[in-house]
This record gives structure tokens, sequence and C-alpha cells, in this order.
């Protein structure tokens, strides 16, 4: 909306040309995220407190996680309100991959909240039965998908996707994009969920990503960088920049309130919506085999769990302590927020080899 009302008024007032540069917008929308999780946190905390919106504790957890039942969730809705907001005043909303990403977001988001209030509100402690989540997750792909298919943002944009440490070779799925693109959505927006199991762990790991992405955004849609790098241009990907700088201020928002011991926890509201947005912005930049190496630590939980579930299946016994892979070393002894650093650093591990991909070609 500032983008709107203000860059046309360059002709009376030769300061706001600054609205025309991405970086500035993405600046501004980061530090315009952070300004409404730090103002508004608290007020949100307490009146979830005061609904009694709290977290269900998974009874075959680790039992200091039982401390934590009386915690609030849905805090996502927290998430949802600082980056949509920072987005609709910095971003230019005629953009389609704007458009598109906010698509994402919104729908995931509310996937998320019916989940996290029949849990916290109408005592269901499965919340949304899998099989309807799961429905909601595959419509938003076949939505996504058959938009993409039928009418790409762009000329270039096709049905291919890149490959990483390859020099001018794509995957090109053809007429089994739309089912990728559904597979993109839902496997991302689920290993986020499995993720989100300690304090800070998920967020921090979503920021990581977030600054990740808001780099190849950026060069996306520059034709010069494309160009230099050898990566596919695509015009007007760019402005995805600025959505990504208000992810990264709303996860710093969010983690402040997040840290341990966290006053606040995010729920499937804020889960599904951030891991439907790492599966978005990937499909929406081409960077979808990217996403399995900048989410690494996503897809390990998720695999672990996979393979706990397939294991105990097929012999009665357990390859992990517990699944996801974070509760695994909690039982081994490592105090929670050991668990979580340590996630962290290999999270931007994974990050500096995403990047590195754009020259190792």
């Amino acid at each position: 909306m500032l983008y709107h009302l203000l860059y046309p008024l360059t002709k009376h007032i030769s300061g706001f040309n600054l609205f025309q540069y991405i970086t500035f917008r993405t600046a501004y929308a980061t530090v315009t995220a952070m300004l409404i999780s730090f103002i508004f946190g608290n007020l949100f905390i307490n009146l979830l407190r005061k609904y009694q919106v709290k977290e269900n504790i998974r009874e075959d957890g680790p039992k200091t996680h039982l401390a934590k039942e009386v915690t609030p969730t849905m805090g996502g809705l927290m998430i949802l309100l600082s980056l949509v907001v920072p987005t609709l005043l910095w971003a230019d909303l005629t953009n389609y991959y704007i458009r598109l990403i906010l698509l994402v977001t919104v729908w995931m988001g509310a996937l998320g909240f019916m989940d996290d209030y029949l849990k916290a509100k109408r005592k269901q402690r499965k919340g949304l039965v899998a099989r309807k989540k799961f429905v909601g997750q595959v419509l938003l792909g076949l939505i996504l998908g058959g938009i993409l298919y039928f009418i790409p943002p762009d000329p270039n944009f096709g049905t291919s996707t890149d490959l990483p440490f390859f020099k001018d070779y794509y995957l090109d799925f053809g007429i089994f994009y739309i089912p990728f693109v559904i597979l993109v959505v839902t496997g991302s927006s689920n290993a986020v969920n499995l993720t989100d199991g300690l304090d800070g762990l998920a967020i921090g790991l979503i920021g990581i990503c977030a600054i990740t992405f808001a780099g190849l955004c950026y060069v996306t849609g520059r034709i010069d960088f494309s160009e230099y790098l050898n990566i596919r241009y695509l015009k007007g990907a760019g402005e995805l920049t600025i959505y990504c700088g208000a992810l990264i201020g709303s996860c710093l928002g969010f983690l402040w309130y997040n840290s341990n011991p966290a006053k606040v926890f995010m729920g499937d509201t804020g889960a599904l919506a951030l891991g439907g947005v790492l599966g978005g912005l990937s499909l929406l930049v081409k960077k979808e085999i990217l996403l399995i190496i900048v989410g690494g630590v996503f897809v390990v939980e998720a695999l672990s769990v996979i393979m706990q579930v397939m294991y105990f299946k097929a012999t009665g016994k357990r390859v992990f302590k517990m699944a996801p892979l974070h509760h695994h070393f909690e039982l081994l002894g490592w105090k929670e927020q050991q668990v979580v650093v340590r996630f962290w650093i290999v999270g931007i591990i994974f990050a500096l080899l995403t990047l590195s991909t754009l020259k190792i070609r």
C-alpha cells in the first residue's frame, strides 16, 4: 500500500524514488514485521491466556515437556499478522508472485488455525482429522499447480526445475508438474510441522531459510545477476525478496517470545503456514530441488519419523529412542537448548551449501 501510495509521488518529491528499490522496501518490511511482533506480542499472548488457548502435550513425549501444557498456543496468528501486514505495506500488490505467495500463506494458516482451534477450544486432542488436513494441503497444491501450469507468471517459467550443481541442466516434469507441486507443498508443510517440538527450534530454522530464499529471490529477479550466475531469470520474482524480508522479521519477532522457556507456541497455525511458504517460495523461483538442501533439517526430521514408523511396523523395534529426531537427542541426555542451537548450526551449514550452489555449477 505504501508502495502504491508514495512511489507515484516521485515526480513531486524525489525522495520517494527510494520506493522503487527492492532492497529498501525489504529492509523496512523486516523492521515493520519485528515492530508488530514487539508491540503486540505481549497483548496477544495475554489474550491467548485469557481464553485458555493452551498447548496439548503428547503423553508419550519427554517428561520434561509436561510442564509446557500451560503455555499458550496458536501464536502462529501473531506470525501471520507480522508477515502479511508488512507485505501489504511494502510490496507491489499487483505483482503476480506476491499474490500467489499470499494465497499460500493465508490458505495454510487457515488450515492450521482450524486444527489448533479444535485442539485448544473444542478439546479434540487430535485436532483436525489427518485425512481432512491432507485434503486441504492437496487442494492448495492443486490450485497453485493449476495456476502455475496454465497461467504461469513468466514465459520462462515452464514445468521444469533447476538442478543444483549443474549448468544448463533441468528436470522437466511435463504433465506431472501439478502432482509435483502438490508433493512440494504438502511435504514442506508437514516437515516443518513435525520439527515444531522444541522452544525456538522451528522458527529459528525458518528464519535461516528465509534469509537464504531472500538471496535466491533477489538474484532470480535480476537479469544481470541471473545471467552472471547462469540461473533462470524470472521477471518480477525479485519482489518476493520483500516478502522474505517480512518473513525474517516475523521470525525474529516471534523468536523473542518463543525462545526457551517459551511464552507462546506457534501451533499448527504457524507451522503449516510457514512450511507451505517454504514450498511456495521454492516453486515460484524454480528452486524446488534446492529446498531439500536449504530445508535439510526439516527433511531429516521428516525422514526420521518415516524411518521410525516403517521399521517399527516391519520389526517391532525402534531406530531412534523417539521420533522426530530432536526428541531422540533429548532422550540421549542433550538439554533442550543444546538441541535447538546445534540444529540451528546445522541449518546454517545447509543454507551456506545452498548459496554455494549458485557458483558451483
